[in-house]
């Protein structure tokens, strides 16, 4: 139970962690099935699968998995393959338990609503801004949102960061995507979207080269955002958006294309946010 109970608080706490359990075990390994080891993002291990060589790699590989986002199974011999004097084989499944990611949307446009209200359904933490209130009113959002009525640039400081912030940028503004195009390319995110056509982003790459931005930094943006659906209208638009981050998350295999070479553009010349 103890490990069980550090599993749930690492989940309320927003920390990565594994939960590792003997699934199978063969002559005189050390734990039966069932046993169980909760590995943390850092590598801070509660419970035990028995030690030695076993454990060293099960928790190299709970790290791993914590890293990708995908269950595994490690399995040996622990004389033959590890070494070990005890003799026998076992067998471990890993399980990440990653904290729910965030999706941040800036801008509670036509097109920034209706992202939000299909995100609302693939298990995002939503975080909704738009500086004009008319707008940015829970009634016409996803209930559970957080919705902030403030300039997206002001809020910047406080948005969450890292390998489980998602942002997209997708406000009523061209000048305004600009800033936050430019201040989220030096901050550390799962994932950067820009709505807009291939004229926009070409002019935004453009200005950001001038004001002496790296040029490998524009990779980290996707942009036109969605997959090619030869989305229109506003929720089709969600669609392809929803899409992407659906490929992102069960890491489908997605060729990594510079902005110079351009990506598939909505049909839609600029669609309205």
């Amino acid at each position: 139970m103890r490990v069980l109970q550090a599993a749930m608080d690492a989940m309320r706490r927003g920390q990565a962690a594994a939960l590792v359990t003997v699934i199978g075990r063969d002559g005189s390994a050390p734990r039966a099935a069932g046993a169980r080891m909760l590995v943390g993002a850092d590598g801070e291990i509660v419970g035990t699968i028995g030690g030695g060589a076993f454990e060293y790699q099960v928790i190299a590989a709970a790290l791993d998995a914590i890293a990708t986002g995908r269950p595994a199974r490690f399995s040996a011999h622990l004389t033959r393959d590890l070494g070990m004097c005890c003799g026998g084989a076992m067998e471990a499944f890993i399980e990440p338990l990653l904290p729910q990611a965030t999706l941040v949307i800036h801008g509670a446009g036509h097109v920034g609503t209706a992202v939000a209200n299909l995100a609302a359904t693939l298990d995002f933490r939503l975080i909704i801004i738009d500086g004009r209130p008319e707008w940015a009113d829970p009634k016409r959002l996803p209930a559970g949102a957080e919705v902030r009525v403030i300039d997206p640039r002001r809020a910047l400081p406080s948005l969450p960061t890292g390998p489980l912030a998602h942002h997209l940028v997708v406000t009523h503004d061209h000048a305004l995507d600009q800033d936050l195009v430019e201040a989220l390319l030096g901050v550390d995110l799962a994932w950067l979207g820009l709505i807009g056509s291939r004229a926009k982003v070409a002019r935004f790459l453009i200005r950001l080269r001038a004001a002496g931005m790296d040029p490998a930094r524009f990779s980290r943006l996707s942009a036109p955002v969605g997959l090619d659906l030869g989305a229109e209208t506003p929720e089709e638009i969600a669609v392809s958006i929803a899409a992407e981050l659906i490929r992102l998350r069960r890491g489908s295999d997605r060729p990594a294309l510079p902005l110079s070479q351009g990506r598939p553009a909505l049909r839609t010349p600029d669609p309205a946010p």
